[in-house]
């Protein structure tokens, strides 16, 4: 296993955002549960430190319970590549998709519970009895009945799902029962996504938030976005007067050093050159060629207004957990040579450099500050942080109608949203409606940001868990 090192946050920098008297209440809920936990640690336990929804997360709240006073760690389990194919093709069952059709059978089993038992070893070596345990998505659940026998208090926190019951999911859900029998806590996202034997009073709603002061979602001046998008490569210099910089998670200076890898046909956009932006894995769920289809759509019809598109994910050999990157990289890029030379042209694959996850926050903090559409065209999505992320940026979004999207953005009010994802020609002419109503597309930006404020900034969810914690406590 690998501990992940945090640094810590004051709740009080949330003040001229919240308010005094909510800043107030969530101190006092703070120290209550920093009492009743004297002594003990608050574990969480994922996959991965680095890319995807999750370690994001972790990365925003757990900073911020440590500096209310209370000893909250995390943990990452190791797993070779059999094992994550074997999670990624959980992942896409939980979301109704067949993914690669491996079998959920014997052998998956086999697997499975053989890397559970190997860091099981690890975990309980160090977690104590009356520990509390948040065990976050599919690659964590078989870790549950060890650390249940070993005394700690587990939570499993699922944050992916599915609204509607399928084959698949049912296959999922049907692979993963057996390891959550005897956990008493369920945390998921929506309530669709919780499955019929997990709900009897066992599970929670916590939506997924950001930190608003990270560096993927700080403020930037437009200077500072301009010198870090020229300085790895997005945008076209001149550089200008500013300088790539900006705040890490402790307080010290960053800077942006790193190219990204770009796959382009000619030059990089002008500073002045409107961006359709995509930022997301390599994942199918997130089609990425649906996306660039519907782009190729509106430039053919002769709506684009000079906006290009731009397709970012993290650099493929760098998400231990996310096999499937690097082929779905590799379906996106053959699509892109298939495109017409003229539409290819207005089309840039980036891959952004991970070896600085603060770095690559920024970058993506800058891109999204730049774009003048945000999208996330998800065919299935579990929640959707790059949208929580985009709306706080005052972004206009066009963004699919699944999974938590559809508690954040509300059609017309802080986007437009695509009842079917794969309707090409509606996607297209959403794009061409904010494009040609630059005022309209501020109002749903500027809505947009209210929106985040008020219900998925990460001072809401720390007052939940916060609560859960409390009550399961006291069981």
């Amino acid at each position: 296993m690998t501990e992940v090192s945090m640094g810590v946050q004051d709740l009080r920098r949330f003040r001229p955002i919240v308010g005094g008297d909510y800043l107030k209440e969530l101190t006092v809920a703070a120290e209550s549960l920093r009492q009743r936990l004297q002594g003990r640690i608050v574990w969480n336990i994922n996959s991965t430190a680095a890319g995807g929804g999750v370690a994001e997360l972790l990365q925003a709240l757990l900073p911020y319970a440590r500096g209310a006073g209370i000893d909250v760690r995390w943990l990452v389990m190791h797993a070779g590549p059999e094992f994550f194919h074997l999670t990624k093709r959980l992942h896409h069952a939980l979301h109704g998709s067949l993914g690669d059709g491996t079998p959920l059978d014997e052998r998956a089993r086999s697997i499975y519970e053989t890397v559970m038992r190997d860091n099981a070893a690890d975990f309980t070596s160090v977690i104590r009895p009356r520990d509390i345990v948040l065990l976050h998505d599919p690659q964590t659940a078989g870790l549950a009945s060890h650390l249940l026998a070993a005394g700690a208090r587990v939570i499993w926190r699922c944050h992916i799902g599915h609204d509607e019951t399928s084959t698949e999911v049912e296959r999922a859900w049907s692979f993963l029962a057996p390891y959550l029998e005897e956990v008493p806590t369920f945390v998921f996202s929506r309530a669709a996504y919780i499955p019929e034997y997990c709900d009897h009073g066992k599970s929670t709603i916590i939506t997924p938030s950001i930190d608003a002061f990270s560096p993927k979602n700080q403020e930037l001046d437009e200077a500072t976005i301009r010198a870090i998008l020229v300085n790895c490569g997005l945008v076209e210099g001149p550089p200008g007067d500013g300088t790539p910089t900006f705040v890490c998670e402790d307080g010290s200076p960053g800077r942006v050093n790193r190219a990204a890898d770009v796959v382009r046909l000619g030059r990089a956009p002008t500073w002045d050159t409107p961006l359709i932006v995509q930022v997301s894995r390599w994942d199918p769920l997130k089609d990425p060629v649906g996306v660039m289809k519907g782009y190729a759509k509106l430039r053919e019809d002769g709506h684009d207004h000079g906006a290009e598109l731009v397709l970012a994910g993290p650099n493929v050999t760098a998400v231990a957990d996310d096999p499937e990157g690097a082929q779905v990289f590799d379906q996106v890029l053959d699509e892109w040579r298939d495109l017409p030379h003229s539409v290819r042209g207005a089309v840039h694959l980036v891959s952004l450099p991970m070896t600085d996850v603060q770095e690559n926050a920024a970058i993506v903090n800058a891109l999204q500050r730049h774009a003048a559409i945000i999208v996330q065209k998800s065919l299935h999505e579990g929640f959707g942080l790059t949208v929580t992320e985009a709306m706080w940026k005052s972004r206009p979004i066009v963004a699919s109608a699944v999974g938590g999207i559809q508690d954040q953005v509300r059609h017309e009010k802080e986007g437009l949203m695509l009842e079917d994802p794969s309707d090409l020609t509606a996607f297209a002419n959403a794009l061409q409606r904010l494009l040609e109503n630059p005022a309209y597309a501020a109002e749903l930006g500027a809505n947009a940001h209210r929106r985040v404020e008020a219900e998925f900034l990460g001072l809401h969810s720390l007052a939940k868990y916060a609560a859960l914690i409390e009550r399961i406590d006291a069981d």
